[in-house]
């Protein structure tokens, strides 16, 4: 699991990781703001397309195959980054780091539903969609450190050291899990995800598992101006303000964990999600009301991500199970589905004046969406290979 867990977090976490470091880098790269920010927009792109690929090629190939090539890429274009003489270069390195990074975080995934007993699929799951959660909280803390101390090159530097670890321990410990290989073909990969975007079950836990996951990301992009402009806090406490997301997160996941056991999972996504959307409209009525202050905000945050914590991990474990013989493709299916739910989540905040109300309002709408999902998920029967679907 602590081998799972690491690669899982180096391709959330790269995402964000080099954002403090946009303007020095940007400097020294003799580049304008609005094209240091494409090296972020790539990644996005890159760790949401790669997912869609890793998936059905480890159903083939085997899981440790696929892992070791995503893991290969990842090390040598960060080696690339790091060296990048030109913007050019390191939006390249960038694109080709996320690709590889995606399978971390898919096959992660999909190791733990071939080798977890069904008792523990949820548990275990929790722990590495924790790292979804946490990794764009925790990135933005370590790469101020890094850039502010060592300079902008020693983030890659990090990450250069974070690949050759990941490399040499899943080359050294990692068994092949995947004792159902299947044929690769391009038409096959088209039917498999068809498949599973057909079988409401899955597709109502992915769109919920997505947006639960990616309900912070709406806080993510706004918190610069809301801790900034509108409270006033220094710049350099932006990062600790995000932090909050890591605590909650860290909490919710640990009571599901602890709990997976005793009670069914729909319970935790639906009071996981109750829990966030609640505070979505309690971070909109203590804006309206002129009380939002850096503690409230704080304590809002906290609580919201807890809720998330509590019904990520619930979701993805029954996603996965919707159609036991894809697993693979399922895996990067929903990794691309809360990439792309992410995505949406940060476009929306930049439409209206008031950045805490765009956030409240956005969380509101992303949340509700997942609990209507949920709720029409659950109610579906779980697809049977060759037969009818059984509940």
């Amino acid at each position: 699991m602590w081998l799972l867990v690491l690669v899982t977090l180096s391709g959330t976490m790269a995402m964000h990781i080099f954002v403090p470091a946009l303007p020095v880098a940007g400097s020294a790269l003799h580049a304008p703001a609005a094209s240091m920010q494409q090296t972020i927009t790539l990644y996005v792109i890159g760790l949401a397309l790669g997912q869609l690929v890793y998936g059905p090629v480890s159903d083939t190939w085997g899981r440790r195959p696929a892992l070791l090539v995503g893991l290969g890429l990842y090390l040598s274009a960060s080696v690339v980054a790091l060296c990048a003489p030109t913007l050019e270069w390191l939006l390249a390195a960038r694109l080709v780091q996320a690709l590889g990074g995606a399978a971390g975080i898919t096959l992660g995934r999909a190791i733990v539903r071939d080798i977890a007993p069904p008792e523990r699929v949820t548990k275990d799951l929790a722990l590495l969609n924790l790292l979804t959660l946490v990794g764009p909280g925790l990135a933005p803390i370590v790469g101020s450190y890094l850039a502010e101390h060592f300079g902008w090159r020693a983030i890659y530097l990090f990450l250069v050291g974070m690949g050759v670890a990941m490399v040499l321990c899943t080359w050294r410990m990692l068994p092949e899990t995947n004792r159902q290989r299947r044929p690769l073909a391009i038409a096959g990969i088209a039917r498999d995800y068809r498949t599973l975007l057909c079988t409401p079950r899955f597709a109502g836990f992915m769109l919920g598992g997505a947006c639960s996951t990616t309900a912070l990301y709406p806080y993510l992009a706004t918190a610069p101006y809301i801790v900034h402009e509108q409270l006033g806090y220094p710049i350099a406490m932006v990062g600790w303000f995000a932090a909050a997301t890591i605590v909650g997160a860290s909490l919710g996941t640990l009571v599901t964990r602890r709990l997976a056991g005793r009670y069914p999972a729909e319970r935790f996504l639906y009071v996981g999600g109750g829990i966030g959307l609640s505070m979505a409209f309690a971070l909109l009525v203590v804006q309206l009301a002129g009380w939002l202050n850096g503690p409230i905000l704080v304590a809002v945050t906290l609580v919201m991500t807890l809720g998330a914590g509590m019904s990520s991990p619930a979701a993805l474990s029954r996603g996965l199970s919707a159609v036991p013989w894809l697993t693979g493709s399922a895996a990067g299916l929903y990794g691309f589905g809360q990439m792309a739910m992410g995505a949406l989540g940060t476009k929306l905040v930049g439409y209206g004046d008031n950045p805490v109300v765009a956030c409240a309002v956005t969380q509101i709408c992303i949340i509700g969406l997942a609990l209507a999902s949920y709720r029409f998920a659950a109610a579906q029967p779980v697809a049977v290979q060759g037969g009818q679907p059984a509940r």
